[in-house]
C-alpha cells in the first residue's frame, strides 16, 4: 500500500516520471489513464467526477426555481449575470491566493464553502421563501467560492503528475467535466419529478462531502521555495497579466480560446435554429440534440484521446484544434439536415476537447509554479466569459443576418483569425514539450 500521499505533506512535490509505456493496437487510441496510477491525482480526479455531476444539478435547479417563481426568462438571464461577476472577480483573486498558500488548504476551504451554499439553497427551498433576491445572493456566493476553487484545483495537477503526463491528466479531467454536462442535466430532469426541487440541492450538498474527503486526503501543496509569505492583492494579480504579456505562448493559448469561443460558439442561436431551420424534425428534439452534441463529441474525443495526448508539439495541436472547430461550426451553419448538423457539432466537440487538453497542458508546463494559480485564474475567467460574450455577439448577428449565416460566418472567421495569429506570432507554433 502506498502511504506517501497522506495529508502530512511528506510526499515529494513532483512525482518522478514513470518508465514509458508501449501501447499497441486499439489501446494506443484509448484514453491514456497513466495519471490515475498516482494516488493523489486519482483522488483529485475522483472528486472531480462528483463535482461535475453535482454542480450540474444545482445549475438546473436554480434557473428552474427562478422561472417557477417569476415565469420570466429575463430573470433567469439576470441570475446568470449575477453569478458571472463574482466568478470573474474571485477567479482572478483566487489565482493569486493559490500562489501564496497551501493549495490543498484552499481547496478544503472553498469546497466546504460550496457545500454550505448548497445546504443554504436547500433550506430556502424547503422553507418556501420564493425569493429571487435570496437565490441570486446564494448563486453569487456559490460562484465566488467556485472562482476561488478552480485555479487552485487546476494548478495542483502539475504538482501531482509528471510533465509528460499533463496532457493525459487534462484529457481525463476534461472528459469528466464534459460528461457531467451531459449526465447532470439528464439526471436532474429525472430526479425533479421524483424527489422534488429542494432535495436536488441536498443531493448536491451531500455529494460535495465526498469531494471534501478526497481533497483532505491530498498531500500538502505549499508554495515552492519557501515563498508562502507573498501577498495576494491587486499588485499580484496585475503581475500575473504582465507575466502573460511577457510569455507569448501563454498569451496565445488564451487568445486561441477567446477566438474559438467568442467568434464560434453558436449556442445562443440554438433555439431559433430548432424552431425555424430544424422545425420539421420536431422543435424539442432538435433543441435537445443541438445542446447535447458538442459535449457528447467532447466526451468521445476524451475517450479516444490516447494518441493525441502523447503529442509533443502542443502549440500545433492547439492551432489545428481551433481551425478544426471553426470549420466544423461553419459546416453546422450551412447544414439544413438536423442529423448532419449534429455530426458537425459533435466534430466541433472533439476539436474543443483537443484544444482544452493542450491549452491546459501549456498553461501548466510553460508557467512556473509560483504563477500557475494566477494563470488558472485567468483561464477560468476566459472559459466562463467567452461563451457569454458569444451569446451576445451571435444573438445580434443572428438577428441581423439570419442564424445560419451568422453561425457559418463565425466559424470561418475563427479559421481566418487563428491562422493569422499563428502566422504573425510564431511562439505557439514553436512550442513543444
Amino acid at each position: 500500500m502506498d502511504t506517501s500521499d497522506s495529508s502530512t505533506g511528506t510526499e515529494p512535490q513532483q512525482n518522478p516520471a514513470p518508465a514509458p509505456e508501449r501501447r499497441g493496437g486499439w489501446r494506443r487510441w484509448a484514453m491514456d489513464t497513466r495519471p490515475l496510477r498516482i494516488p493523489a491525482y486519482r483522488r483529485l480526479w475522483s472528486s472531480t467526477i462528483v463535482t461535475a455531476v453535482g454542480s450540474q444539478l444545482t445549475a438546473v435547479a436554480v434557473p428552474k426555481q427562478i422561472f417557477d417563481i417569476t415565469g420570466s426568462s429575463a430573470w433567469v438571464g439576470a441570475a446568470s449575470l449575477a453569478g458571472l461577476v463574482p466568478l470573474v472577480v474571485f477567479a482572478l483573486w483566487g489565482g493569486a491566493v493559490a500562489d501564496t498558500m497551501d493549495r490543498r488548504k484552499l481547496l478544503l476551504i472553498t469546497n466546504c464553502g460550496i457545500a454550505v451554499t448548497s445546504v443554504l439553497f436547500w433550506l430556502q427551498a424547503v422553507a418556501g421563501l420564493d425569493s429571487v433576491g435570496v437565490l441570486m445572493v446564494l448563486l453569487a456566493l456559490q460562484q465566488a467560492f467556485w472562482g476561488l476553487n478552480a485555479p487552485a484545483r487546476n494548478a495542483s495537477i502539475a504538482r501531482l503528475v509528471p510533465e509528460g503526463e499533463l496532457a493525459a491528466a487534462n484529457a481525463l479531467g476534461s472528459t469528466v467535466m464534459q460528461t457531467g454536462q451531459v449526465v447532470g442535466p439528464l439526471l436532474a430532469g429525472v430526479l425533479i419529478p421524483v424527489i422534488g426541487l429542494p432535495e436536488l440541492y441536498l443531493v448536491d450538498a451531500l455529494a460535495l462531502c465526498v469531494t471534501v474527503w478526497a481533497v483532505h486526503r491530498l498531500p500538502a501543496l505549499p508554495p515552492l521555495g519557501g515563498k508562502a509569505e507573498r501577498r495576494a492583492g491587486v499588485r499580484e494579480i496585475a503581475e500575473g497579466f504582465r507575466y502573460i504579456a511577457r510569455h507569448k505562448v501563454l498569451l496565445l493559448s488564451f487568445l486561441a480560446d477567446i477566438v474559438a469561443m467568442v467568434l464560434g460558439m453558436p449556442r445562443a442561436l440554438f433555439p431559433q435554429l430548432a424552431a425555424e431551420t430544424y422545425a420539421p424534425y420536431g422543435e424539442g428534439l432538435a433543441l435537445g440534440l443541438l445542446f447535447a452534441a458538442i459535449p457528447i463529441g467532447a466526451v468521445a474525443g476524451g475517450l479516444f484521446s490516447g494518441t493525441f495526448s502523447r503529442a509533443r508539439r502542443h502549440g500545433w495541436m492547439v492551432i489545428g484544434a481551433v481551425v478544426a472547430w471553426g470549420l466544423a461550426i461553419a459546416g453546422f451553419g450551412l447544414s439544413r439536415n438536423l442529423w448532419l448538423a449534429v455530426v458537425f457539432l459533435a466534430l466541433a466537440g472533439v476539436a474543443d476537447m483537443v484544444s482544452m487538453v493542450f491549452r491546459g497542458a501549456i498553461l501548466l508546463s510553460a508557467a512556473t509554479d509560483e504563477m500557475r494559480g494566477r494563470m488558472q485564474g485567468v483561464f477560468t475567467v476566459v472559459v466562463a466569459g467567452g461563451p457569454r460574450l458569444a451569446d451576445v455577439l451571435h444573438g445580434s448577428a443572428g438577428s441581423a443576418f439570419g442564424p445560419g449565416a451568422a453561425v457559418a460566418g463565425g466559424g470561418l472567421l475563427v479559421v481566418v483569425v487563428m491562422l493569422a495569429l499563428a502566422c504573425a506570432m510564431p511562439a505557439l507554433r514553436r512550442y513543444r514539450v
